[in-house]
């Protein structure tokens, strides 16, 4: 279940009609699970796929932004200096991002004979350490769940919690996870939509919030005497018309979006966030004239600016993003015994 099914709301703006990220139209998930007991894994692979076509070819425009930066995203420094998203994007855990970065390039190179030779691909790849309840002495995740993930992903996914690169993370010492959820806003001339994914792996119980209520004062059970402070990687899609500029913003609000949660970016943590917009697609071998990248009008210096509702829209689907995650995850049992519960959400709803 998730967090609406228990008769909780996040902010004012509407969802997506699955609530997702897959509801930004052309937008594809894939998930596939690394989970043996002997040597012990709890780990696996997500992978977001920024539209329907390829992205070496077609590129769209992405902002990033860092938070807490105790974490590893490869492929930033590109996005950073063109604005440019051109893979998929890669979830995995800390031990795998060398992994996942060649499975990734050799899924690439089998799709399109372009890459590797017309250009190299960098893609992204973004790691949380699922150490505590995975074995990372024992090694990474293969490449063929990367593959697996990378070829399953559709637009119609929508699993959350204990799924992919959420199989081995914490949140606010309960079993966290995958989470996604989505906004519509009204622009001048049609309805746009963002949705937010989340990979969470981050907080300490006393921190966490429920839609503003402190619940160290409603769950008293003590959380894990030892684990790892984690991370989070969130992704933003919107087909919403926005530049790399605007984008790196959205990102930002990602963290607004935490923090709603009990987040405060924790020394230990890597809070790492890309935002793309499918609006407008770059092709690798013709330049795209300017005039064809349509904007939303007014976003600078102006009241009641449009791009506020977005903003607006990010922070609330990414905390919402966050509450899938925390509720929608079951308890899991790890290496050396290692485990994270699930969020007992019965104490929540019966003090609300």
């Amino acid at each position: 279940m998730r967090f609406r099914d228990y008769g909780f709301t996040v902010g004012y703006l509407p969802p997506g009609s699955h609530n997702a990220i897959t509801d930004v139209p052309g937008v594809r998930v894939g998930h596939a699970n690394y989970w043996t007991d002997d040597p012990v894994h709890r780990s696996g692979v997500t992978v977001v796929w920024p539209h329907d076509s390829n992205p070496f070819r077609e590129r769209v425009y992405a902002g990033t932004w860092v938070l807490n930066g105790y974490g590893i995203m490869t492929g930033r420094a590109v996005i950073e200096e063109w604005g440019l998203l051109g893979s998929p994007i890669v979830l995995c855990n800390t031990r795998s991002i060398g992994t996942g970065f060649e499975a990734t390039v050799r899924f690439m190179e089998d799709l399109d004979a372009a890459v590797g030779d017309v250009d190299v691909l960098m893609p992204i790849v973004a790691e949380c350490d699922d150490g505590f309840l995975n074995d990372n002495r024992a090694g990474a995740t293969p490449a063929s769940v990367f593959q697996t993930a990378l070829r399953q992903a559709s637009e119609t996914t929508l699993r959350e919690g204990v799924v992919g690169a959420g199989c081995g993370t914490q949140l606010f010492g309960f079993k966290g996870g995958i989470g996604t959820a989505s906004r519509l806003v009204s622009g001048e001339s049609r309805e746009y939509v963002v949705g937010v994914l989340v990979n969470t792996n981050f907080g300490y119980r006393h921190q966490l919030l429920v839609q503003g209520r402190r619940m160290a004062d409603v769950i008293t059970t003590n959380e894990p005497a030892y684990r790892k402070e984690g991370s989070c990687i969130g992704i933003v899609a919107t087909d919403a018309p926005l530049l790399p500029g605007q984008l790196k913003r959205l990102a930002k609000r990602v963290g607004m979006g935490l923090v709603r949660t009990g987040s405060v970016g924790n020394d230990g943590s890597g809070e790492l966030f890309l935002a793309f917009s499918t609006a407008t697609r770059i092709p690798r071998e013709l330049p795209t004239p300017l005039t064809t990248a349509h904007l939303v009008d007014g976003q600078f210096w102006t009241l009641g600016s449009p791009i506020d509702v977005v903003f607006d829209a990010v922070v609330e689907a990414a905390e919402e993003a966050v509450m899938n995650a925390l509720v929608g995850a079951e308890s899991v049992i790890g290496r050396d015994n290692h485990t994270l519960e699930k969020f007992p959400i019965d104490r929540l709803i019966q003090q609300r």
